[in-house]
């Protein structure tokens, strides 16, 4: 993150056809601010309005200067890519695009509420619903469509030539909050498989800067998420019950402030295990991060 200057207010080329604007909604979880993207020459497509700041759709409209922007495409309906669309759409007029309504990653179980969906546009529904190998054509660019299910159920990347617009499944700086039930970590590390089969060349996060060893960058995770949840099974064997237990032993000297979402990292692997058969929770005690769990 020290090394990424998000520029704000202005439009800076990342690519060939490519502008990236980022709003300055700093904070724990959004880095630098989120990214927006302008695609195309002549006819363009946006990619995550952002949150709704009149300085960022300022920024996003002197960018735009004038030109057509065909269709406004969302990577997954969180509030700091999807809150500025009103205003986006009313600039542009375009047409939206994504690969769904909100939901959940997984059924609720009996009683359990979801603490996250205050964090999502719960009532977005696309014009245009896209699925994995459709493209978004407006004659001028072009973006292949990727699922990407795991930070959120909705989530998609786009790819244009050999660049990927990750969103924030692979970010430029720190690695994806997956929060159950919001999102789930099976499918987060599937989709880090298909991202693997691809050749791309760069990545452009929806957070952060730019990422120029894709392949390598997408490894690593894969490989980091894996340890920890070997380390988050051999807690369990241990004896640790609570997810707290787990944090406590395997994140010493985290900043207070990333508790919470180490404490998620967990949660979502706990869920994995028990859907491979290798932990059981006893949702009696509650749900979620105050659930108690054990080894199966």
């Amino acid at each position: 993150m020290a090394d990424f200057d998000p520029r704000y207010g202005e439009a800076v080329p990342v690519a060939d056809g490519i502008l990236r604007v980022t709003a300055s909604n700093t904070g724990p979880f959004t880095g630098a601010g989120t990214n927006s993207y302008l695609i195309g020459d002549r006819t363009l497509i946006l990619v995550d309005p952002g949150p709704d700041d009149d300085a960022h759709l300022a920024a996003l409209e002197r960018a735009v200067a004038g030109r057509t922007v065909s269709h406004i495409v969302l990577t997954h309906t969180h509030r700091d890519h999807v809150d500025g669309l009103a205003k986006a759409l009313a600039m542009t007029g375009a047409e939206t695009v994504g690969e769904g309504a909100y939901r959940e990653a997984r059924p609720l179980h009996e009683g359990e509420e979801n603490p996250f969906r205050y964090a999502s546009d719960t009532e977005f529904v696309p014009q245009i619903v896209v699925s994995h190998g459709d493209v978004v054509d407006n004659g001028d660019a072009a973006l292949t469509v990727i699922a990407t299910p795991g930070h959120a159920a909705n989530h998609i990347a786009l790819a244009t030539g050999d660049v990927c617009l990750s969103g924030d499944h692979v970010m430029g700086w720190s690695t994806t909050v997956i929060a159950p039930p919001d999102g789930a970590m099976a499918p987060y590390l599937n989709s880090l498989d298909v991202l693997l089969e691809r050749d791309d060349a760069l990545y452009l996060p929806g957070h952060g800067g730019e990422i120029v060893e894709p392949r390598k960058a997408v490894s690593a995770m894969k490989s980091h998420r894996l340890m920890r949840e070997g380390a988050v099974l051999d807690r369990l064997v241990k004896g640790d019950r609570h997810v707290s237990e787990i944090v406590s032993a395997l994140y010493v000297g985290i900043d207070p402030r990333l508790a919470g979402a180490a404490g998620l990292s967990v949660l979502a692997h706990l869920e994995k295990l028990a859907e491979d058969g290798k932990a059981v929770a006893d949702v009696s005690t509650g749900f979620g991060r105050d659930a108690l769990w054990r080894a199966a």
